[in-house]
């Protein structure tokens, strides 16, 4: 037991929120369970725990900071024991067997913290806490970040020339990153095209040179271009995993010696596995070496598609921001429905604003989806494709040399977004409106601080529905002005309800709005 809470007498109802990570296995990232606690113990998996007592003066969250379930340590098989007037918080992390006299080890973070009553306040609370783990920098972490492995042809046509080609097109489609996944290295990894590739969970120092017949004059020419262009060019990285990432300290110096070189700052970390308390605390340590011997200014994107990884919560995501999920339109398992519903089921308890979020090239490979299927990607759209990820970090999971002309409804839509992106991003982003299902009316809002401004992004899925009431987090009975910034929005000024809802109109399906608003009373 790492926490125990006594809870008085009372009527109290709970919420149990459980994450699934290794995204490459699930498409259903979070799971509420709802009841009522009893004199009986009740055992479950809950990274989050939400607790209100009905006639009680307030609520309580409760947060255990540690990878998803089955993926923590020493796992007893639960999070928390739930029973009258008792709620423990079980499984610190530490296998007993490990313990030594001479090694200090960290077990996981419980937070417990209250909010008024009201599901808009509970969440608000907890999203001040979660603000305080890692502060947001939009000059740091905000980005487009086009990462081309999204068009499934690997590192097939990796080199300088398809680097330099990129960056042209990104610069076209306004994208603020470019990121060279695997295959820009000297060590090829057993997933690259090339026949030759075999490493993976080991690599020498000589692995992380730039390769020399793809790149002969080293990563230079590509960097200065970008930096002539306004893009930041990023690199895909792999610790060695031997002995529990033993070598974690020349891992460090090889990204550090990256970042001195070129000014590369935005990793992605891949291929991670933690067995152990020891692997955990050496990656936490590459982290943090890396963190203090670049002032802060490294991004790490951590990929959490596959393995034993940090998560959602784990206290390493305040060295940057999560990787959330591969899809492929190649694969016909990428549907902008189901990447909206995973951000938005998980921006009711972790900030938007520190997930990369995919949006791929809609027109490519209408051949792997059903005829007339309502939900493909080329009925969604380009323009609504990127909107589903604005939120949070837009992730170009494609080439951008490969997307046709026109492919974008609205040309400006980017860079549209990109000049409102910082101040979204400055305030508590939470969802809204349906849960998305692929007929839904749905949205996010952005709730600047003061809670008087802020951002409403407004999405209407496949439904036949012109107008709808959409739920928010705006103050019932208040007066909104909402001001249009992007996408099919009206100008209105509007009454908000008296349970939060405001009438909203779209004209068509898959179309959205992205509105600034302030109260006006």
């Amino acid at each position: 037991m790492i926490e125990r809470l006594a809870l008085p007498p009372g009527h109290w109802a709970y919420t149990a929120t459980a994450f699934r990570a290794a995204t490459d296995y699930h498409d259903w990232l979070v799971v509420d369970q709802p009841g009522e606690l009893y004199r009986q113990p009740l055992s479950l998996t809950a990274n989050v725990l939400h607790l209100t007592d009905r006639f009680g003066p307030g609520q309580v969250f409760v947060i255990k900071e540690a990878p998803a379930g089955a993926d923590q340590i020493a796992f007893p098989g639960h999070d928390v024991v739930l029973q009258s007037g008792d709620v423990r918080i079980e499984g610190s992390g530490i296998d007993p067997a490990t313990l030594s006299p001479d090694v200090w080890q960290e077990g996981h973070n419980v937070t417990i913290g209250v909010s008024e009553h009201g599901k808009p306040a509970l969440m608000l609370a907890q999203r001040d806490y979660m603000a305080t783990r890692r502060s947001y920098d939009h000059v740091r972490d905000g980005m487009i970040l086009m990462n081309t492995w999204g068009d499934r042809n690997r590192d097939a046509a990796m080199s300088e020339s398809f680097a330099l080609a990129q960056l042209e097109a990104a610069h076209r489609m306004g994208l603020t990153h470019l990121q060279l996944d695997d295959g820009w290295q000297a060590g090829l990894s057993k997933n690259s095209a090339a026949k030759d590739g075999a490493l993976w969970e080991e690599w020498s120092a000589a692995s992380w040179q730039p390769h020399p017949q793809r790149f002969p004059r080293g990563l230079g020419p590509v960097v200065a271009r970008g930096r002539a262009l306004g893009i930041e060019i990023g690199l895909w990285f792999n610790p060695t995993r031997r002995d529990d990432y033993a070598l974690w300290e020349r891992d460090a110096d090889i990204l550090i010696g990256l970042y001195r070189q070129h000014g590369i700052r935005i990793f992605k970390i891949d291929g991670i596995e933690q067995p152990s308390r020891a692997a955990a605390a050496s990656l936490a340590q590459m982290f943090a070496k890396v963190h203090a011997a670049t002032e802060g200014r490294v991004v790490f994107n951590l990929d959490a598609t596959a393995g034993r990884r940090p998560g959602y919560l784990d206290p390493v995501n305040a060295y940057g921001n999560l990787f959330v999920e591969n899809r492929y339109t190649d694969w016909g398992n990428y549907y902008p429905y189901r990447t909206l519903r995973n951000l938005w089921m998980l921006a009711a308890h972790v900030s938007p604003q520190f997930l990369q979020i995919e949006f791929l090239n809609t027109a490519r490979n209408p051949h792997r989806y059903p005829p007339g299927d309502p939900l493909a990607p080329a009925r969604a759209g380009q323009d609504y494709a990127f909107a589903v990820a604005m939120m949070a970090q837009p992730l170009a999971w494609l080439e951008a040399t490969g997307m046709p002309e026109g492919a974008f409804a609205d040309p400006a839509l980017i860079r549209t977004y990109r000049a409102h992106a910082a101040s979204i991003h400055a305030g508590h982003i939470l969802p809204i409106g349906e849960q998305p299902d692929g007929t839904a009316w749905t949205g996010f809002q952005s709730v600047a601080p003061g809670h008087r401004t802020g951002y409403l992004l407004v999405l209407r899925e496949a439904n036949a529905r012109a107008e709808a009431s959409v739920r928010t987090l705006l103050p019932p009975g208040s007066r909104v002005r909402l001001s249009p910034v992007t996408g099919s929005g009206m100008p209105a000024d509007l009454t908000v309800s008296a349970t939060g809802h405001v009438t909203l109109a779209l004209p068509v399906p898959h179309s959205f709005a992205l509105y600034s608003y302030a109260l006006l009373d």
